[in-house]
């Protein structure tokens, strides 16, 4: 968790910083049952008056927490904000029944505070009373830099849960329908952690925060940030925890489905899995294989290198396909908007993308860019890619799931699969299925050449197919696919759930001009969810026109798999 205060140091206070850093568990907690019924409005009222019932344990603590940090807060003006703060809880205590009333509810009269609650009020006690992990007190506090830094430590506790009900009231808050006939039975409490009153009591905390740990060392604010994130986690653990009574759309791996059935997760790679394209690595890696080979035939100085040609027909290769790539996708895209989703438009469309690819590919293997890279550069070059934020994570988890019938495919225009398949198993993450080209080895050196397998959406489309069919009789798995390319489009809609990561503006174009519809993925659960509600099956199903968009690949994970592990490149 280090690098936090020597990075991002133009994005405002510490509270900011640590938010910024720890988006991903705000992301997990919006994807949770318990929030995406209360989007939706098809929570059962037990849960939520099970959950608002334990607000009074959370107020009860963040009282005592306040009382503490107001007599180690050294300034007046500190004391007198934490003291308001304390007096708000304390208002919000003593009404607490009669707010819930105004919101249309009543609380069971015998209420009792579960598991996940005492796990985070305990926490927050402790760290109040100076039983911070990494800090060591000398008997009574009394120095006022020791009582400060454990005001700041106590802020660090709370900050984070006013934050995050804050954020995702907001993102529920977003995609409310005005228009809808049915309102929302639980907006008036969306509306009050939405409001500007409680926004400015989080501001309150994280710009007490950030005063208190300006003359903190470096040690102590990694204690900040542990606090921090520990309360986070606590907090996404008690949203996990809340008992769902009504079925829930979310996690999709753990939907209700008839017996035998199971998932499919697909996902493109280049550019939605790593961090960089494998076609410019592999170019990059036989370019300096030829350099350094030359160096030592000639041993000679690199200003006298002829080498640089490769260099040179690579960039030129690269420019002409993008150039031609490009164009393509610009004359295959309807002048006008065709209406309604129209799929084997888009087939025949896509179909003239096949010809760039193939050619493309000729032409790399005639150039000889790829010749003289070693099998084991290769899944060396493999094993140190670089990921999405969050991708690995995803598939680690996915493919060590023993509980989960799945299976993991990559479809790819990679012209590696050796290359691929290094990237995946590098950290133990499992087995999964590589669908793409393959280098051509003579021993174990390459020749240049490529077995050409994956080289259009058509061609990964087949693919797609051909796995499903493998299935027989068997029930249907439910099917996932991740991309986020053109050639990915046509296995995306056939998904029962397409999602698209890192949109370009080429793809929304064109999907739409052929009907496709592209929505947030969390307002899609939202709106599944209501289906589900209403009419007791599973939604989801291919062919519909509509894709999911997401910003990360946390969205991703929340969404399929439910859970979360830290930890990921």
């Amino acid at each position: 968790m280090g690098g936090l205060f020597i990075e991002n140091s133009d994005e405002g206070g510490i509270a900011r910083r640590l938010w910024m850093k720890f988006k991903d568990e705000s992301i997990f907690a919006t994807y949770t049952p318990f929030v995406i019924g209360l989007a939706s409005g098809t929570l059962d009222s037990h849960t939520f008056l099970h959950c608002i019932s334990q607000d009074v344990y959370f107020l009860q603590a963040y009282s005592q927490a306040y009382e503490l940090a107001e007599e180690y807060a050294d300034d007046d003006e500190d004391k007198e904000a934490i003291d308001m703060l304390r007096k708000r809880v304390l208002r919000k205590l003593s009404d607490h029944d009669n707010i819930v009333r105004d919101w249309g509810f009543e609380l069971p009269k015998d209420g009792t505070c579960d598991g996940a609650t005492v796990k985070y009020t305990d926490f927050l006690m402790a760290t109040a009373l100076g039983k911070v992990e990494g800090e060591k007190f000398s008997g009574k506090i009394v120095t006022p830099f020791e009582k400060t830094k454990l005001a700041a430590y106590t802020l660090s506790a709370i900050a984070p849960c006013m934050r995050l009900y804050s954020f995702v009231s907001k993102e529920i808050k977003a995609i409310f329908d005005p228009e809808e006939d049915k309102r929302n039975a639980y907006e008036k409490w969306i509306d009050s952690l939405s409001s500007d009153k409680f926004e400015a009591v989080a501001s309150t905390i994280e710009d007490l925060l950030d005063k208190l740990s300006v003359s903190l060392t470096g040690g102590e604010l990694e204690i900040v940030e542990k606090l921090y994130f520990q309360a986070l986690k606590l907090e996404l653990e008690f949203l996990s925890a809340q008992p769902i009574i009504q079925s829930s759309l979310v996690p999709v791996s753990q939907v209700q489905v008839p017996a035998k059935s199971n998932l499919k997760v697909f996902c493109d790679f280049d550019m939605t899995c790593s961090a960089f394209d494998s076609s410019a690595l592999l170019a990059e890696m036989a370019i300096m294989t030829a350099r350094k080979a030359y160096l030592n035939e000639c041993e000679t100085q690199a200003s006298q290198v002829i080498t640089p040609d490769l260099s040179a027909a690579w960039g030129s290769l690269s420019s002409k396909y993008i150039e031609e790539y490009e164009q393509c996708i610009d004359s295959i895209i309807p002048a006008e908007a065709v209406g309604n989703f129209d799929y084997e438009g888009l087939c025949k469309a896509l179909e003239n993308l096949s010809d760039i690819e193939k050619r493309a590919n000729a032409m790399v293997v005639d150039s000889g860019v790829l010749k003289g890279l070693s099998e084991d550069d290769i899944r060396r070059a493999g094993e140190h890619l670089i990921f999405q934020r969050g991708c690995k994570n995803f598939f680690q988890e996915i493919t060590r799931n023993e509980d989960l019938i799945a299976g993991v495919h990559v479809l790819s225009y990679c012209w590696s699969g050796d290359l691929i398949r290094s990237a995946f198993s590098s950290g133990d993450s499992g087995v999964l299925s590589v669908h793409s080209n393959e280098l051509i080895y003579e021993g174990s050196i390459t020749t240049g050449e490529i077995i050409q397998k994956m080289e259009s959406p058509m061609d990964k489309l087949e693919t797609f197919n051909g796995i499903l069919n493998c299935h027989g009789n068997a029930s249907k798995p439910l099917t996932v696919y991740i991309g986020g390319s053109v050639g990915d489009l046509l296995c995306l809609l056939k998904a029962d759930i397409g999602i698209v990561i890192g949109m370009s503006a080429r793809l929304r174009t064109l999907g739409e001009q052929f009907g496709i519809t592209f929505v947030p993925l969390f307002s899609g659960l939202v709106k599944k969810q209501r289906e589900l509600s209403e009419s007791g099956c599973c939604p989801w199903n291919g062919m519909s026109g509509i894709l999911y968009t997401v910003s990360s690949w946390a969205e991703i994970h929340a969404a399929i798999l439910g859970s979360y592990k830290t930890g990921d490149n």
